[in-house]
């Protein structure tokens, strides 16, 4: 099988040099070339003909947001990886390629002197992320079978009501979740409790990008925040968020605990403390992903009753996550995107006439 073609597009020398580094250390990738600039790599691109792009953010002439407007245009569908600095103009400009098109991001070291901690860095965090973008399997017939059975839905609708949507999303979540939250109304009758695998800053633009997009009230969420209707609070970056109650009322909570499947902040942590307080009334959904963050907290939900809706194959950036959880048999629905936020808000409005939201705090105890 051939290896993975990749152009590295920064820059800087010494970045360069070090993606080269890492890359080539795996037999399936690697390396046709690199470039130094935007427009060097738009003709690379023709001659080199990758499968994947990793793409700086802050070049010089036609920085990546450009480059990737032009790749847009020329090549539709080839993936790109940003490259990003954890600041929040760069953040921002993230978020900014995530909507235009690019596939996901990694971060940059912090300090590319010491050049172990540096390939360290980009091992973790770049390669699986191109392995997952091109992948060289074919798909499952056992994948693609449950997602046929996803699509007409695997239980009967339920009819208890739900009290907190909890959503759980990580490579191409950002875009995702924004094609969602737009769509929610202004009379959503429950809270919304969000982690997106991002670093700190990244969290907070996020929040802001989706605050303005959506019919409610976007935020990143502080530990003492009420859960109440017309929130929608998304973890901060490097810390869990926890659903707690405190006499009564629902609240937000963080943690610095370890990382779970890799991650802070992880979809099981929340999952599964929104099981603990809310038990059955929780409606939960899982969108694109790597890994299987939120299969266990979804195993979980599901031994409580709570109803969960997952993305399908054909709209993931990555079937990740949704795949681990319709695989395993906890999906109630296998959903496209554009489908899932009028599932949600259907499911949710079960509850106008359903429980009062005192009655459904502790429903978890027993489970």
């Amino acid at each position: 099988m051939e290896p993975i073609a990749v152009l590295v597009v920064d820059d800087s020398v010494v970045i360069r040099r070090i993606v080269t580094s890492v890359l080539s250390e795996d037999d399936g990738i690697r390396v046709v070339g690199t470039a130094a600039s935007g427009r060097s790599a738009l003709e690379k691109i023709e001659q080199l003909a990758p499968d994947i792009l990793t793409l700086d953010i802050e070049m010089p002439e036609m920085d990546g947001l450009e480059t990737l407007r032009h790749l847009r245009q020329l090549h539709p569908r080839l993936p790109v990886v940003m490259f990003s600095t954890l600041t929040e103009r760069a953040a921002a400009a993230t978020l900014e390629a995530l909507s235009l098109g690019a596939r996901d991001y990694v971060t940059k070291p912090s300090n590319v002197g010491s050049t172990s901690a540096a390939l360290d860095t980009i091992r973790s965090q770049l390669l699986p992320k191109i392995k997952a973008l091109v992948p060289r399997r074919p798909r499952s017939p056992a994948a693609a079978g449950v997602a046929r059975l996803g699509l007409a839905g695997l239980r009967p609708v339920g009819t208890d009501p739900h009290g907190i949507l909890a959503i759980g999303s990580s490579t191409g979540g950002p875009d995702a979740l924004a094609t969602i939250v737009r769509d929610l109304p202004s009379d959503l009758p429950a809270p919304v409790v969000v982690v997106q695998h991002m670093p700190p800053t990244f969290t907070r633009v996020l929040a802001q990008r989706l605050d303005r997009l959506a019919k409610l009230t976007v935020v990143e969420g502080q530990p003492g925040m009420r859960l109440e209707p017309g929130l929608v609070v998304i973890a901060p970056g490097d810390a869990h968020l926890l659903v707690v109650e405190e006499r009564g009322v629902p609240r937000v909570a963080t943690s610095q605990e370890a990382r779970q499947n890799g991650c802070r902040p992880a979809v099981d942590v929340l999952f599964r403390t929104a099981a603990a307080v809310f038990g059955g009334q929780v409606l939960a959904c899982v969108l694109t992903g790597m890994g299987q963050d939120g299969l266990r907290g979804s195993e979980r939900l599901r031994a409580a009753g709570a109803e969960i809706v997952v993305q399908d194959e054909a709209t993931s950036i990555v079937w990740g996550m949704p795949g681990a959880v319709a695989t395993a048999g906890l999906a109630d629905r296998i959903l496209p995107l554009p489908a899932i936020a009028a599932d949600l808000v259907n499911a949710l409005r079960r509850a106008r006439d359903g429980a009062s939201p005192s009655s459904r705090l502790g429903a978890g105890a027993s489970s």
